[in-house]
């Protein structure tokens, strides 16, 4: 079945609803301009960013001046990147040149970026034109978007409810319409979840995929964001996904794991096992999540995949595995914290610590360290050897639908909640490997959806079994704010 989403374009009204891939087609063909793209994702910000505070830097005199030049390229007739003239949105967490690199903290406003950072880099040779930057909490370390310095952004569906974080600007900035595609990076969810929450696709790729580092940072990546971190897009449709993404990849030497590998390899043997995925055992999912997997089982048995429910403890392991390495890095910044965190972050923080000393008791030591990576080797192997028959897992993003605002700072026993049903967010981190975030429906007027990981540097396996769900499906963004 044809996607629902590719129609061909042949008006020019309400640019900001063309998908990447059109607005592409429609530049380098001459049926638009760059400037006509630029300047309908411009008043479509100036529209509806007020609302909801998703960009909190708009560079409108830049993105024309680079959507003029991108026109004179296609006049000229020479080679053109597979994003020319396409408006995007860059995270504030991520250097961009000339630009502040504020992670959501007031004593960074004034941390100007002398070069791109390489993800940024890949993107403006891509054609890509960047017409602002999008909220994060401080230091990007929560579920929700807010920070002293930008202040708070709310969910395009429902204001009450979080955008996700920490990508949370970047997603809604995609799901209200004011860009096609937004990149942003994830460490413990921060593409996937808030894709989810804002009912638009978002692909966190393998460690080492995208290239990415900081020169602003001034200062050594802690071992877990080496081996974590990762830099990935945010889109409406999956062509849009993957057209960002492979406009990302390649290899750079400033990033430590930085790893050149073929984009697509040899197809899977088919018919292709996939691995429906409910519960570890830590929180159950709501009505909503569950019938969002039947929902994508059904469409992936309808293309030829042959899906079965599955258990996999080892990912209840990895989840709170994650709450030793990462969590355990994050608070050696404690005094840099202090010093300049804002009440969000340092309430989070103390919740999230909470929690973690049910497992890892209130002082790790550097034993309880050495025992968890050699676990999670361990644990690495495990899965990839699952992953030999069942090369896909089909699960869900989060066991329930957005939060509400400030959910983790409520109380501890929220954030117990909040880190509970985030189990898929941190699990697949951990390990390192890749997982992408497909919508499928409305409920109750949020966005639900699910998630599908698989194979280690095999997002195309991701991509084609991303693709079969999304064809099937009423495309539900861009939408006005509520």
């Amino acid at each position: 079945m044809e996607s629902l989403h590719r129609k061909e374009r042949t008006d020019k009204e309400k640019l900001w609803n063309w998908t990447a891939e059109e607005l592409a087609h429609g530049i380098k063909t001459g049926l638009i301009s760059s400037r006509e793209a630029v300047m309908s994702s411009l008043n479509r910000i100036q529209e509806v960013n007020p609302r909801i505070n998703a960009l909190v830097e708009v560079s409108e005199k830049e993105a024309l001046e680079a959507a003029d030049e991108a026109d004179r390229k296609v006049a000229e007739g020479g080679s053109l990147g597979p994003l020319h003239g396409v408006p995007v949105s860059i995270k504030v967490n991520i250097d961009q040149k000339g630009h502040a690199t504020t992670n959501g903290v007031v004593d960074l406003q004034d941390n100007i970026a002398l070069t791109d950072s390489p993800q940024v880099a890949n993107l403006r040779k891509a054609g890509a034109i960047f017409v602002g930057r999008s909220n994060t909490p401080a230091f990007s370390f929560r579920w929700f978007t807010d920070n002293e310095l930008h202040g708070k952004t709310l969910n395009p569906w429902n204001a009450k409810k979080t955008p996700g974080g920490s990508s949370g600007g970047a997603a809604a900035s995609v799901a209200s319409g004011m860009v096609p595609v937004a990149l942003g990076n994830d460490i413990g969810g921060s593409v996937r979840y808030p894709a989810y929450a804002c009912g638009v696709a978002g692909i966190r790729p393998t460690v080492g995929r995208i290239p990415s580092w900081n020169d602003s940072d001034q200062q050594d990546k802690p071992l877990s964001n080496q081996i974590m971190s990762v830099q990935g897009p945010l889109a409406h449709t999956i062509s849009d996904l993957r057209l960002a993404f492979a406009s990302m990849i390649g290899f750079d030497p400033r990033d430590p794991v930085s790893t050149p590998v073929t984009l697509k390899e040899e197809p899977l043997k088919r018919p292709i096992h996939v691995g429906l995925l409910r519960d570890v055992g830590v929180a159950k999912p709501t009505d909503a999540v569950n019938a969002a997997l039947d929902e994508a089982a059904v469409k992936l048995r309808s293309a030829g995949y042959i899906v079965e429910e599955i258990e996999l403890p080892l990912l209840a392991e990895a989840y709170r595995l994650w709450y030793l390495l990462c969590l355990g890095d994050f608070r050696q910044k404690m005094p840099l914290l202090e010093q300049s965190g804002d009440r969000g972050i340092l309430k989070a923080l103390k919740h999230y610590s909470a929690v973690a000393e049910e497992w890892w008791g209130p002082n790790p030591d550097l034993k309880d360290f050495m025992k968890g990576y050699a676990r999670r080797g361990t644990l690495i192997a495990q899965l990839q050897q699952f992953l030999e028959d069942c090369p896909l897992i089909l699960l869900p993003v989060s066991a329930t639908q957005a939060f509400d605002q400030d959910a983790d700072i409520t109380s501890i026993e929220s954030m117990r909640h909040v880190v509970s049903v985030q189990w898929p967010m941190t699990s697949i981190p951990t390990l390192g490997f890749p997982g992408i975030t497909v919508p499928t429906s409305v409920v109750d007027g949020l966005p639900a959806g699910v998630q599908i990981i698989g194979r280690r540097f095999r997002e195309d396996t991701l991509f084609e079994a991303a693709d079969v769900i999304e064809a099937h499906t009423e495309r539900v963004t861009p939408i006005d704010p509520n």
